[in-house]
């Protein structure tokens, strides 16, 4: 089953729905360290993590893809490894659509599958909080709008671990707006005062394919859907009306039927993300268009520095 997150998950503070779950909470991070404490396994395959802390929306696939064509420019051999989700194939083929990706159950079985087939880099898309595997590199992901949300833990807040656990990874990366750039960086450096922070934004491949005098319907399934609308508007679409569905949300006839009822009615037309179009079945692709984006690197230079240390 699909939800969508709470909205209080991202208030600047936490409200009181936040502290009645902070007890679950609590707990919640409690079974966690019991059930984390296992050995790290080290690969001869490079191991590369792209994951988060806050749930969704972070722009870990995006980067992961980015990685991946960087060491393919180098002529280096390279793989995605995901853990098999069944209600996430949306990324799955995604990921399919730009290179070899290895999903299995465990995330070690498609590790040894990966070296086993001579594979020189694996890019682990999410797992950061595996800690069975000892990755030679790990990206911390966050949204540049919600960064943290309020801070709190799931099911209080929007994080899968302490904000303070931070200090343990070296490396984080910011998607999405850049105006607040500056203080984020503030922010991420009190906690962690040596790590490497790295920032990127989307830029839209297809914007020939739309006409921009034209009104639209935006609607997706994805972690961040007000960052997918912001990046829309600062190009110049006409937004009308947007619809949010839960993340990695299985469209169904029905759904789709409303939306081109919807848009009939407004005199729009239909778009949407490239993830949510893959969830699609054939007949409805042929109505809907969808933007196709690729994520630019501030600084990239400095991210090929870190990946071939």
């Amino acid at each position: 089953m699909n939800l969508k997150k709470p909205n209080f998950w991202d208030f600047k503070k936490p409200n009181l729905y936040a502290y009645l779950l902070y007890p679950i909470a609590f707990l919640i991070v409690l079974l966690n360290l019991f059930i984390r404490k296992k050995k790290f396994q080290k690969f001869k395959i490079k191991t590369i993590c792209v994951g988060n802390i806050y749930i969704g929306g972070t722009g870990k696939t995006s980067l992961s893809i980015k990685i991946n064509k960087i060491f393919n420019e180098k002529k280096i051999k390279t793989c995605f490894i995901k853990k098999y989700y069944k209600d996430q194939t949306d990324e799955q083929k995604l990921l399919e659509n730009n290179g070899k990706l290895f999903l299995e159950v465990k995330r070690n079985d498609a590790l040894y599958k990966a070296e086993k087939e001579g594979y020189e880099v694996a890019i682990l898309d999410d797992g950061l909080q595996d800690k069975s595997i000892d990755y030679d590199i790990s990206f911390v992901c966050f949204n540049n709008i919600n960064w943290i949300g309020n801070g709190m833990t799931i099911p209080a807040g929007p994080l899968r671990e302490n904000i303070k656990n931070l200090k343990n990874y070296e490396h984080i990366f910011f998607n999405g707006n850049l105006e607040n750039s500056e203080d984020l960086k503030k922010q991420a450096l009190k906690i962690n005062h040596k790590i490497n922070i790295h920032f990127g934004k989307y830029e839209l491949e297809n914007i020939k394919k739309f006409n921009l005098e034209e009104k639209y319907l935006v609607f997706s399934g994805i972690g961040n859907h007000e960052t997918f609308v912001s990046m829309l508007k600062n190009y110049g679409f006409q937004i009308i009306k947007d619809i949010e569905f839960p993340d990695h949300y299985k469209f169904t006839n029905k759904d789709i039927e409303k939306i081109l009822i919807t848009a009939n009615k407004l005199g729009c037309k239909i778009v949407t993300t490239e993830k949510d179009y893959l969830r699609l079945d054939y007949i409805n692709q042929e109505k809907i268009k969808f933007i196709k984006s690729e994520l630019k690197i501030i600084n990239e230079e400095k991210l090929i520095k870190t990946l071939f240390i």
